[in-house]
């Protein structure tokens, strides 16, 4: 699955993403469970608050980590995120 440039991805209502000392990581938390995220994935996530669209998120990136081919990674990961019901 692909997502559109124009997507505005927003966290779903049952995860809540917080930094976690114990786990030294951010994580997405739901009613079953925990998710431990990498640093990749917690930096994108952080930005779908249903605000950015996919595009402007790419954007945000690349101008953050300059030279960074990021753009098919970005779009894989939120297509990822959205299977998961991460994202809507």
């Amino acid at each position: 699955m692909s997502v559109v440039t124009d997507f505005h991805p927003a966290l779903s209502p049952m995860f809540r993403l917080q930094f976690e000392p114990a786990q030294e990581a951010w994580v997405l938390l739901y009613p079953e469970g925990m998710v431990r995220l990498s640093d990749t994935a917690a930096v994108v996530l952080r930005r779908c608050d249903g605000s950015a669209s996919v595009g402007q998120i790419i954007e945000a990136l690349q101008r953050e980590f300059p030279g960074a081919e990021l753009e098919d990674d970005v779009r894989g990961f939120i297509a990822d995120a959205r299977q998961h019901g991460w994202v809507a």
